[in-house]
């Protein structure tokens, strides 16, 4: 019994310490990653691997996977000047981007720690054009850039894994720190429905809206881009893109009062 209040009071000890030193840019919130981000890139780059080689990935001849990789370097690039010239380089240090369509009617679209990025063919006419294409990516690259996967992993491994360390896990329990790990970045199309919370989805969207306006792309279509969303539910169930996101009506209105700051950043593509 003591040995467990002894596990319990260092983890949130832990907590309390990353709480007070680990902030989100941008939103400049205060947030719990319990996991070291460079285990979990790893980790991203066989899951990303093992996904690409039973989907079917769409050849980099076709013009909408080009128009996938070409949105999604510009948004990288805006990312990678927004790290700089806030000092906080050392977030993205390790990421290796790459951008992936995938031919599969799927509504979804996500990104792994590290910058590995797969678009589902299914979301392309909601997007209709590029600044569409560019809503999804910088608010799916805004997911890795803001850890939430971490945050949201973490939270699981202390409720099912009583604070175990990944390292213990991946030895004792290696099925288990996979299906989290899928869980938490929404990977797939089944388990993706607890990959993030609505506060998650909320500071996305407005780190995207910022990385997509100094990539080039007007921020202002955002909010239409997400009615199209909605409407793309035909009045019943949401698409499961959508599964834990807010309310349409909640999210187009904070993107209407995050514009004004967004557009700040907007630099109009030559």
């Amino acid at each position: 019994m003591r040995t467990t209040y002894f596990k319990v009071f260092t983890l949130l000890t832990l907590v309390v310490w990353i709480m007070g030193c680990a902030r989100v840019p941008i939103s400049n919130r205060r947030q719990v990653n319990l996991l070291p981000e460079s285990e979990l890139i790893g980790m991203s780059m066989s899951a990303y691997a093992d996904f690409l080689s039973t989907n079917a990935v769409v050849g980099d001849h076709d013009r909408e996977a080009q128009m996938v990789a070409q949105v999604g370097n510009r948004i990288a690039g805006a990312v990678t000047e927004y790290m700089r010239d806030h000092g906080m380089s050392k977030r993205i240090a390790n990421f290796a981007w790459e951008f992936n369509l995938v031919n599969d009617p799927t509504v979804n679209a996500w990104c792994m720690p590290g910058g590995r990025v797969v678009f589902y063919r299914g979301i392309l006419p909601v997007c209709r054009d590029e600044t569409g294409i560019a809503v999804v990516m910088g608010h799916e690259i805004a997911h890795a850039v803001a850890r939430h996967g971490n945050e949201r992993m973490s939270q699981q491994l202390i409720v099912q894994a009583g604070g175990a360390t990944l390292a213990v896990l991946m030895q004792e329990k290696p099925a288990l720190v996979q299906d989290l790990f899928f869980m938490s970045y929404g990977v797939g199309s089944s388990l993706g429905a607890l990959a993030f919370s609505r506060q998650h989805e909320t500071e996305s969207d407005k780190l995207g809206l910022v990385f997509m306006a100094m990539a080039g792309y007007d921020p202002s279509d955002a909010p239409r881009f997400w009615e199209r969303m909605a409407a793309q539910s035909g009045g019943g169930a949401p698409p499961e893109f959508l599964s834990t996101h807010p309310s349409h009506e909640t999210r187009v209105a904070d993107l209407e009062a995050f514009l004004p700051e967004a557009m700040k950043y907007y630099k109009p593509k030559n």
